[in-house]
C-alpha cells in the first residue's frame, strides 16, 4: 500500500477524504497542523476522530512558534490587512501548515500528500505550490476538488458509510488558528447576506467594557496589562482569551482570488485587530512620515504576495529585513478600551514618541521656528508650481 500523508483538521472535507483514500487503498497519514488556535482538548478531539475513521496513525505537527517567527510578526510590523479589512487569518496560515506538511512526507518517505480543497478556493494553490517546491516528486492528491462534489454530496457519502458527526456544524467551513478563525458556508457564497450570529464559534460573553494594555518591544508584543511575557504568541493567546468575549474582530472579506474570482469570507480575529490597530498607533507616533510610507507600500505588497501563496519567493525575506529595520524605535505601551462588538484604541506612551511637547504643540506653540521662518519655507516649498502656473496658465497649457 502506498503512503499519504493528509493534512487533517477533523472537518467535513478531511472526514470525507479519509474515506475516499482508504476505498484507494492507501495507507493513510493524518496530521494536523496546530498554529496555536486549538486546545489540548480539541487535538485530542481530532485524533480520535482521525482514528475512529481509520487512519492509521495521526501526528499534532505543532508551529505555532516558527508561525509567528517566520510570518506573523512580519504581519504586525506591516499593519497586514488585506483590502484594509482581511488579517489574513488562513491565507497565512496554510502556508505554515504546508511546509510542515511537506516535510513530514519527507520524514516518514510518503509516496503522496493529499488536503480537502476544493477547486474554487485559495488554498489548493497555496498547498499544490508550496509541495511541488518543497518535495517536487511526492504525487499530491485532492479528492473533493477532483470529483467536483458539493458539501451535500460529501454529507451523504459519509452518511452512507456509517460515519457520524455534527453536520449541522458541518454547514460551515471553520479553519481555526492563533490569527484569527475563518467561517464560510452558504451566506458567503452570496454577495448581499450576512454570517448568522450562531455561525461565529465565539459568541458575545462579556458587556461591560474594559481596558487594556499592550507592551510593545521592537514591535513585537511583550505584555499585556501588568504581565509580561518571553513569548509574544502567549500575549497573542492571552489576550484573545480577553478579547474573544467582546466579539470583536468579526467582519466580512471580499477579495479576488489567486485563480480570479471574486470571493467571500467571514471570520473573527479579536487579538490580531487590537493587536495590529495597537501597534499601527504606536508606529504613527513614533516612525517618520517616510518611513510610514514605505512601510504601507512594501507591506502592502507583502500581504498580497503572501495571500497568493508565495511565501517562499526570496523577495519576501528582502521586505522583511526592511520591516525589522523599522521596529527599532516601535516600543511602549498602547491603551484599548474593549467593549461588545468595537474596542478603540485611546492612546499611547512612549519614550520614543515624536509628537513631544518639547519641539511644541500641533496648532497651538512652536519652540524650534519662527513666523518668518514658515513664511520662507512656505514660500520656497510651493515656488515651482508658482512658476509652473505662471508660465503655462491654471489649466497648464494652451
Amino acid at each position: 500500500m502506498k503512503k499519504v500523508v493528509l493534512a487533517f483538521s477533523g472537518g467535513l472535507d478531511t472526514s470525507f477524504c479519509v474515506k475516499y483514500l482508504l476505498e484507494q487503498d492507501y495507507e493513510i497519514y493524518s496530521a494536523i497542523v496546530n498554529t496555536g488556535g486549538f486546545s489540548e482538548e480539541e487535538l485530542a478531539e481530532i485524533a480520535q476522530r482521525a482514528e475512529n475513521l481509520g487512519v492509521t496513525h495521526h501526528v499534532t505537527l505543532d508551529e505555532t512558534d516558527n508561525y509567528y517567527q517566520s510570518c506573523l510578526k512580519y504581519l504586525i510590523f506591516g499593519n497586514v490587512l488585506k483590502n484594509n479589512t482581511y488579517p489574513l487569518s488562513v491565507s497565512a496560515e496554510r502556508i505554515s501548515q504546508a511546509v510542515a506538511i511537506a516535510k513530514y512526507a519527507q520524514e516518514i518517505g510518503a509516496e503522496a500528500v493529499a488536503h480537502g480543497s476544493t477547486g474554487a478556493g485559495n488554498d489548493q494553490v497555496r498547498f499544490d505550490m508550496v509541495f511541488n517546491i518543497l518535495v517536487p516528486n511526492v504525487q499530491v492528491i485532492t479528492p473533493i476538488r477532483d470529483l467536483k462534489l458539493s458539501r451535500e454530496e460529501e454529507i451523504a457519502y459519509l452518511k452512507e458509510r456509517g460515519v457520524e458527526m455534527d453536520f449541522q456544524k458541518a454547514q460551515y467551513s471553520i479553519n481555526k488558528g492563533i490569527w484569527g478563525t475563518s467561517v464560510g458556508g452558504k451566506e458567503t457564497l452570496t454577495s448581499h447576506q450576512a454570517l448568522p450570529e450562531s455561525a461565529y464559534p465565539t459568541q458575545l460573553s462579556k458587556d461591560t467594557p474594559e481596558r487594556i494594555t499592550l507592551h510593545f518591544k521592537n514591535g513585537e508584543p511583550v505584555g499585556l496589562n501588568d504581565e509580561q511575557f518571553d513569548n509574544p504568541v502567549h500575549v497573542i493567546q492571552k489576550l484573545q482569551e480577553i478579547a474573544s468575549g467582546f466579539a470583536i474582530g468579526r467582519d466580512i472579506h471580499v477579495g479576488d482570488t489567486i485563480i480570479g474570482i471574486k470571493g467571500r469570507v467571514g471570520f473573527e480575529a479579536a487579538a490580531p485587530m487590537v493587536i495590529i490597530k495597537a501597534h499601527h498607533a504606536l508606529e504613527k507616533h513614533t516612525l517618520t512620515k517616510w518611513q510610514l510610507y514605505w512601510k504601507d507600500s512594501l507591506a502592502t505588497w507583502y500581504g498580497n504576495w503572501m495571500h497568493e501563496g508565495q511565501f517562499l519567493d526570496p523577495t519576501m525575506r528582502n521586505i522583511e529585513t526592511f520591516l525589522t529595520d523599522t521596529q527599532k524605535t516601535v516600543t511602549g505601551k498602547v491603551h484599548v478600551l474593549l467593549a461588545p462588538y468595537r474596542f478603540q484604541v485611546e492612546g499611547i506612551e512612549s519614550a520614543h514618541d515624536l509628537m513631544s511637547s518639547k519641539f511644541g504643540s500641533y496648532g497651538e506653540m512652536n519652540n524650534t521656528w519662527t513666523g518668518e521662518d514658515v513664511k520662507g519655507f512656505s514660500k520656497i516649498f510651493g515656488n515651482q508650481t508658482m512658476m509652473y502656473r505662471l508660465i503655462n496658465g491654471e489649466d497648464g497649457a494652451e
